[in-house]
């Protein structure tokens, strides 16, 4: 079994809210789900959708044919029709969209009537498109009179029981109207599953890896790791700021990490391309720091809410000077967790920059998961605190040479020991100087000696598929580079 449900419209519409819930729906009930968005930057009007695959064995990404369109406007029709499964079905409502079409592979739906005769309020069509899918599919109305109560329990339990008669109504006329209906999906008789996309999944490797401190200034598609970690931030203690800028963002993310605890910023292409000179100061002052990018089309704004990965080598490249990092690029939630962890974990230990660069697509796709494995990850604090930085000399260097390229980073106003970090090179004290011969020792530890001993942190690419394949496909793992 493996369907596939497309919900077209206009921005403003709630294609979003009917997508999310029906995905919502189908992960609780225990189906596999891969959902996937394209949408316009722009709050009205234009052409946006929302694709969600369903089904009963592992799905990871989408289909070109769908089973099942909601169409919203008459240009999802227009738009999506040659998409259309041979047995497919497409759901709209004439009067909305004011045309109508015959023909076995369509189905009038009046959400707009249902909402206003059933709930008073054209307000709940989307409500009720989502009770007509599930009425087109013949599969029961009570996980998602569950999901009604949950979303507008705020709202009070006059709206919930409006919502649940508009979605009844809709299920209802689907299932009377819709005689060419032939889905036919397997009830589960298993646990509903965790459904997540890979910001979330970021946002949760962050809290899970000891994140103090997230700061950022909202930019498309990077705004939803932020989002999730301050929804967080009460329980796990975590501070979020929302800055006035993305220079703001590095800066306060280095000088948290400076402080003492795991700091995290995150932006897109536009955003980061500010962070530059903020990169080049987490390098020289060998600041712990982690940073998403979540890529989209650029140069300039280019298409804010698309899809793109051409910021790589930018990334790769970023701030003026030599200094190493690590680039993690996850390719699904889980290995978003992983990396996460594995990014604050390098950032710490080599006291680096440490990257996330995700894409539109792989940042808002969801998929569902039984369970994610988190038995592996680790968290080692690397710095220097009040037990053991006492038991330092008091000739304590930032940088001291004899330590090899790694010194000890103490946590200033901890312990007794002085703690200097300079933007302009700098002798093992941490101050200032203008001399070549440190210069070069400078450079060949923080540098030359660090990448020998970060390289070894390199996993192997991960593997797809037969043992013995007639095929073979290469491509950049989804782990580390330098």
């Amino acid at each position: 079994m493996d369907y596939t449900i497309v919900i077209g419209g206009e921005a403003g519409q709630g294609l979003q809210t009917i997508g999310g819930v029906l995905a919502r729906l189908f992960s609780r009930m225990g189906y596999h789900v891969f959902s996937h968005q394209d949408y316009m930057s722009r709050v009205r009007g234009g052409h946006n959708y929302y694709q969600l695959r369903f089904g009963d064995v592992e799905v990871s990404s989408s289909r070109e044919k769908a089973h099942i369109i909601v169409a919203l406007d008459l240009a999802t029709i227009e738009l999506h029709k040659d998409g259309l499964e041979e047995t497919g079905i497409i759901v709209y409502d004439a009067q909305l969209i004011k045309r109508t079409f015959t023909g076995p592979g369509y189905l009038n739906v009046p959400f707009e009537r249902i909402a206003i005769e059933t709930g008073g309020d054209k307000i709940m069509s989307n409500t009720a498109a989502v009770g007509a899918v599930l009425g087109m599919l013949r599969l029961e109305m009570t996980l998602l009179e569950e999901i009604i109560h949950a979303n507008l329990k705020k709202k009070g339990s006059d709206m919930i029981n409006k919502n649940i008669l508009v979605a009844k109504a809709g299920y209802n006329y689907a299932v009377n109207a819709c005689s060419q209906c032939g889905f036919s999906p397997q009830i589960q008789d298993k646990n509903g599953h965790m459904l997540i996309d890979t910001s979330q999944a970021i946002g949760l490797g962050a809290v899970m890896s000891g994140c103090k401190f997230y700061c950022g200034y909202p930019m498309t598609p990077s705004t939803a790791v932020m989002n999730y970690v301050a929804s967080n931030a009460l329980e796990h203690s975590i501070v979020v700021e929302q800055t006035e800028d993305e220079i703001s963002s590095i800066n306060m993310a280095l000088g948290a990490s400076f402080a003492g605890v795991r700091a995290m910023t995150g932006s897109s292409g536009g955003g980061f391309a500010l962070m530059a000179e903020g990169v080049s100061l987490a390098g020289m002052a060998e600041l712990p720091v982690v940073i998403t990018v979540s890529q989209r089309p650029g140069p300039a704004t280019g298409l804010p809410t698309r899809t793109e990965q051409g910021d790589l080598l930018f990334v790769l490249h970023a701030g003026h000077g030599e200094f190493p990092r690590v680039v993690f690029a996850p390719g699904n939630p889980t290995q978003g967790i992983h990396l996460t962890n594995k990014a604050f974990d390098l950032a710490e230990k080599y006291q680096i920059p440490a990257f996330i660069v995700t894409d539109q697509y792989i940042a808002d796709s969801q998929w569902t998961y039984e369970s994610i494995e988190t038995e592996d990850l680790v968290y080692t604090d690397y710095r220097l605190r009040e037990e053991e930085g006492d038991e330092i000399e008091d000739a304590y260097k930032r940088y001291n040479f004899s330590e090899g390229p790694v010194s000890a980073l103490a946590v200033p106003g901890i312990s007794r020991h002085l703690v200097v970090v300079d933007s302009d090179e700098h002798d093992e004290d941490g101050h200032m100087i203008e001399d070549s011969d440190t210069r070069v020792k400078m450079v060949q530890k923080r540098v030359i000696q660090k990448f020998s001993l970060i390289q070894q942190e390199i996993d192997p690419p991960l593997f797809y598929g037969s043992e013995k394949p007639d095929v073979v496909v290469t491509g950049g793992a989804p782990h580390m580079g330098l």
